[in-house]
């Protein structure tokens, strides 16, 4: 049974502060949608009243079912916006961002999964500005390696794929498209392509997982070539979406954030309010646009 009370650690202001205003006003101008919005995250009070966003190409309808994700499901039945990277590029030029994240639903409607789409938007960003860093953010690409490499080759500095769960829950949590094996294919994939490229991995806790389950995840996704790791709490978006079972102290966070370190992460972002964009640009500034 889910607690109905969430912790103090938990709590966020509410959004309406800095930039918030403003970064909302300039979406809607460009007609774009974000994760923020989408996925209902804890954070975008403070994300949007810095200035920053992360932006959701592709549509907002995705072609999996998570059981632990807000995004609307369905079928986009192949419908491309192919003026959508044009407008973010300039959205983002607006918006004076020196870090973009780009991340998108899973198109499975789509012959390419969508690759062309990131790739074009990288362009069109570091276009307008080729010292702006861009991550993305991908669903899986059936782990196919020249759809990945399609958005490799891009330009992109921050190559990020998350495995959201341990894979014994990733059929329960996961839609039963997706593996576990699959996605750390992907993340070893895209190192592959580009050795120089920082590749990243999250997932959430606070599922029925233990604590073995969680360090053997994190060596799992070390293994796979990550330097950066995001760990953080799951929270339930509706009552239709799976119940939290436990709510994970912040001490037990830093406690994972210095197992990590050891393990030799370049980056350990974890805690309970921690998402796989959140504070993104703060991890990748630790590092060189190589990686090294």
């Amino acid at each position: 049974m889910e607690i109905k009370r969430k912790p103090n650690w938990l709590k966020t202001r509410l959004p309406g502060a800095g930039q918030f205003r403003n970064v909302k006003k300039i979406l809607r101008k460009y007609k774009l949608h974000t994760v923020c919005e989408e996925a209902r995250c804890p954070n975008i009070g403070e994300c949007w009243g810095s200035g920053t966003a992360t932006f959701m190409i592709l549509g907002n309808v995705c072609t999996r079912h998570c059981k632990f994700c807000a995004t609307l499901t369905g079928n986009p039945h192949g419908i491309v916006d192919e003026e959508e990277p044009e407008r973010v590029a300039k959205a983002v030029l607006e918006l004076g961002l020196n870090y973009v994240v780009l991340t998108s639903v899973t198109r499975d409607d789509l012959e390419d999964q969508g690759a062309h789409i990131y790739s074009e938007t990288v362009k069109q960003i570091k276009r307008l500005n080729p010292q702006i860093y861009v991550e993305v953010l991908t669903p899986d690409f059936y782990a196919d390696p020249e759809l990945i490499e399609i958005v490799i080759s891009s330009g992109v500095d921050v190559f990020a794929h998350n495995v959201e769960t341990t894979k014994r829950l990733t059929k329960m949590v996961r839609d039963r498209r997706f593996s576990y094996e699959k996605s750390l294919e992907t993340l070893r994939i895209a190192k592959k392509l580009n050795p120089h490229i920082i590749t990243k991995s999250g997932f959430m806790v606070g599922l029925g997982e233990t604590a073995d389950e969680i360090i053997e995840t994190m060596q799992d996704i070390k293994d796979a070539g990550c330097e950066i790791i995001t760990i953080g709490q799951y929270l339930r978006p509706t009552r239709r979406h799976l119940p939290v079972e436990r709510y994970v102290t912040p001490e037990e966070f830093n406690y994972y954030k210095e197992v990590g370190l050891k393990m030799g992460f370049r980056f350990v972002a974890s805690g309970p309010l921690v998402r796989s964009s959140y504070r993104a640009s703060e991890a990748a500034f630790l590092l060189d646009k190589t990686g090294k």
